[in-house]
């Protein structure tokens, strides 16, 4: 699980996955370079360096480096930030006493805002600098980095190879992917990069990382490929993991191919002291540049929505709906929406988006994100094992984003223990009880056998099963007859539709 620290950390198991951020305080400028001479290229081109074989370990990186370098910049940012007024320069930071004073409520000692004077005491308002680093993708000027690296930024000013220093303005930022176009104003044209295919980037490819590391100026570091499509904690990561060396400074910078193109975009690193260990983490390209197209056109990301809940295709659940591969995406709830109109049901099985195939629900929602809004796709599901196409016209994601559990005590019914849990149909004043419609149907939970299967899944009381065998369930008959169907058919589990404070999921659950 990731955990944000107060020092900008995410924890992972003990190590911290840092965002690849210059220190908040004053650093030394970069040395003045000088532009080098293939800088001098086509002002209409991107700059790209010859092709080369990807499998052949080259003498030296100095030519590729020279050649995209002019269109790596540095990027400063200032904003003001608010600091407890008085400090505590009794304690420094680091100080036992001052964890003593914290321990007893103290945040910052004496002086500080939990201390004498109170929590939220006076506060006073300082600049705060912070570095990153970023690449130019056109000859106008547009710029790309990572979004934490200009957040909150009241004034970003950019440094480029040769020196020369311009204020930028953002054009458009997207949280998700953490991307953030930038524009500056150049009276000649700048030398810029191009994206490449990140799809086509394979294990143990070389790839070249510049950026600003710890606010120290231009610096290469180069490695490989270390893994795919790596997921961090967002909705749309893909990330190249790499052996590259990257630091804080160095978020936003490019990661490039041999040829010279843009294959990730440097932002992540994993580590337990802030440095590198060689493991690093660059959005993918393929996932990029579709960003910033938007940005550059809209100023904000319009991606497709489909409308539709979904879990994993897990093999338990393959194995109970007599499947014979665990992939696609299934769909858990159908809300009013894209996919309730073109008729899509829950339970059904998204194998195919767009004459694609669906691995799992991850690749889907890529996918999905990267469709025109307003254009109808076709997806392929399955449907009580049938193939079926259907005609879906995707709404727009950003404009369609916009309970506990008890035990059930109540019953009119006897209930019954089958498969590990104790279940009852569900009355009205059970619905009022558990905070769901009082018109539900289906069985409560009432109790589960700590060792038995329904825990294995996760269940617990309180949960609703609406559905067994892919049919409605209301009573104890129905839960029996669907079991027996599932035991005479040969197969080794039945699926289970559960819903949770109103969520849905399918869960597998062996019969025999």
């Amino acid at each position: 699980m990731l955990k944000k620290s107060p020092h900008q950390m995410l924890t992972v198991s003990g190590l911290a996955l840092m965002l690849a951020l210059g220190a908040a305080t004053a650093q030394q400028s970069a040395p003045t370079q000088e532009p080098a001479t293939a800088a001098a290229a086509n002002e209409n081109q991107p700059l790209t360096a010859p092709a080369t074989s990807r499998q052949v370990m080259p003498e030296s990186f100095a030519d590729l480096v020279e050649k995209v370098s002019p269109a790596v910049v540095n990027i400063t940012t200032t904003s003001t930030v608010s600091t407890p007024l008085g400090g505590n320069p009794m304690f420094p930071e680091g100080s036992p006493f001052g964890d003593l004073f914290r321990d007893f409520g103290f945040p910052n000692g004496p002086g500080g805002p939990g201390g004498p004077e109170g929590r939220g005491g006076p506060m006073q308002q300082q600049r705060s600098n912070a570095l990153g680093s970023g690449f130019v993708v056109s000859a106008e000027g547009l710029i790309v980095t990572n979004n934490h690296v200009i957040d909150g930024a009241d004034e970003i000013e950019v440094e480029f190879f040769s020196g020369k220093r311009l204020p930028a303005k953002v054009v458009g930022k997207d949280d998700k992917t953490d991307i953030a176009v930038l524009k500056v104003e150049s009276s000649e044209p700048l030398p810029f990069v191009k994206f490449g295919n990140s799809d086509t980037a394979r294990v143990g490819d070389w790839v070249l990382a510049l950026g600003n590391p710890l606010g120290q100026g231009f610096s290469a570091s180069t490695g490989i490929v270390s893994a795919r499509n790596r997921a961090l904690s967002g909705t749309y990561d893909d990330y190249i993991q790499t052996d590259a060396a990257i630091n804080r400074g160095n978020s936003g910078g490019p990661l490039f191919d041999m040829n010279g193109e843009v294959i990730g975009v440097n932002t992540a690193i994993l580590s337990p002291n802030g440095g590198s260990i060689g493991i690093g983490f660059s959005m993918a390209s393929n996932v990029v540049e579709k960003v910033v197209q938007q940005l550059e056109q809209f100023g904000e990301t319009r991606r497709g929505w489909l409308g539709v809940k979904i879990q994993p295709v897990t093999q338990d659940i393959a194995d109970s709906l007599g499947l014979a591969d665990a992939k696609g995406a299934m769909v858990t709830d159908v809300p009013t929406g894209p996919a309730a109109d073109a008729g899509m049901k829950s339970g059904d099985i998204i194998v195919s988006f767009d004459n694609g195939k669906v691995e799992d629900p991850r690749d889907l929602v890529r996918r999905v994100a990267d469709a025109p809004v307003g254009e109808a796709v076709q997806v392929e599901v399955l449907r009580n094992g049938k193939p079926e196409t259907l005609s879906v016209t995707l709404g727009r994601r950003e404009l369609a984003e916009g309970s506990s559990t008890s035990e059930v005590t109540s019953a009119t019914e006897d209930a019954t223990g089958l498969l590990g849990m104790t279940v009852a149909p569900i009355t009205p004043e059970i619905a009022a009880e558990l905070g769901v419609s009082r018109d539900t149907k289906g069985l409560v939970v009432q109790s589960v056998e700590p060792t038995g299967a329904a825990a294995d899944k996760g269940l617990s009381a309180g949960d609703v099963i609406t559905e067994v065998g892919q049919q409605p369930v209301e009573t104890l008959s129905d839960l029996e007859s669907r079991i027996k169907e599932a035991r005479d058919a040969g197969r080794k589990s039945v699926l289970v539709l559960v819903r949770r404070a109103g969520e849905p999921r399918f869960v597998a659950l062996p019969v025999e």
